[in-house]
Order: C-alpha cells, then structure tokens, then sequence
C-alpha cells in the first residue's frame, strides 16, 4: 500500500484566541500490490507544538473498511484539531489481504501547520 496525504489549515473553524486550531487532511491510498486487501483498522498519533501526544486507534476510516484491488485508490478527508498552530500526525493501517495475510500500512509522518508559522 502507498499512503498520499495532504493537510489543510481550516481558518474559518479555528480560534487561535481560544487555542483552538482545525486541520482537514486527504488521504489517498493506493493498493500496489498484486493480492486485493482490505483496511481493517487505524491508528493515530498526533502530536502538537507543546509535546502533547493524542494516540486515536478505531475501526476503519469514516466509516468504511475499503476493499481495495490491485492499481486501486481510496480517498477520504479527515480532520484533527490541535491547542498549537503548529503539529504533526504519523499512524498505520492494519490490513488484511484476500490471502488472510495480515500486515501493517505505515502512514508517514506529515505536519499540521498554519500559513506562515514555519519559516
């Protein structure tokens, strides 16, 4: 599996007074192999500017347990919301394939950041 994400700072539903900072990032997940699998599970860990760690681990993504064939995609968006304008997510996905192989997914590490806060 290859994992594409791209984050988003979403001005219009933070509160930097209140230290409340919303982000929406795209996930595309594309299936390279050659055995058809399916996402079973998701784990989370987000990290903000103060060292904060948030683990989040939960069945699927949005709802859904995709099913992807070979050469597939699979594309979703998502949200966090973080107490800092700057942060940042990795995680996996636990997967199974339609040979009952099961195997980890790794989602590389990606930022969350305001416009401008890192130079």
């Amino acid at each position: 599996m290859q994992i594409e994400v791209e984050s988003t700072f979403l001005e219009e539903q933070s509160a930097p007074e209140l230290d409340r900072f919303v982000f929406s990032y795209a996930i595309t997940i594309s299936n390279r192999g050659s055995v058809p699998a399916k996402l079973l599970n998701r784990h989370w860990i987000i990290t903000d500017a103060n060292g904060k760690i948030e683990e989040v681990r939960g069945k699927g993504v949005v709802g859904d347990q995709p099913h992807l064939q070979p050469g597939q995609q699979y594309e979703y968006i998502s949200g966090a919301i973080l107490a800092t304008p700057v942060g940042a997510m990795e995680g996996d996905y636990e997967m199974v394939d339609d040979l009952g192989e099961h195997f980890i997914a790794p989602i590389p590490v990606f930022s969350l950041q305001t416009p401008n806060s890192i130079n």
